[in-house]
């Protein structure tokens, strides 16, 4: 995995951080929306929408701490 990032440029990581953060923001919103729900149904799926996100979230920082 390392020789991938080797060859990663500055746009490369541009995108990678904007990706990270889009991934922490909607992360946020799905937290959010899962407290504001009445029903149990819809508290669980935006919990698992949150989930969804902060595993994606998760592996794309584990790509990266590959690379060093």
């Amino acid at each position: 995995m390392a020789s991938q990032c080797c060859h990663l440029t500055s746009k490369d990581l541009t995108v990678i951080e904007d990706q990270l953060t889009h991934l922490a923001t909607a992360c946020r919103a799905a937290q959010n929306c899962s407290a504001q729900f009445q029903s149990p149904q819809m508290r669980d799926l935006a919990a698992a929408v949150a989930q969804h996100h902060t595993q994606q979230y998760d592996a794309l920082c584990a790509f990266l701490n590959g690379c060093q």
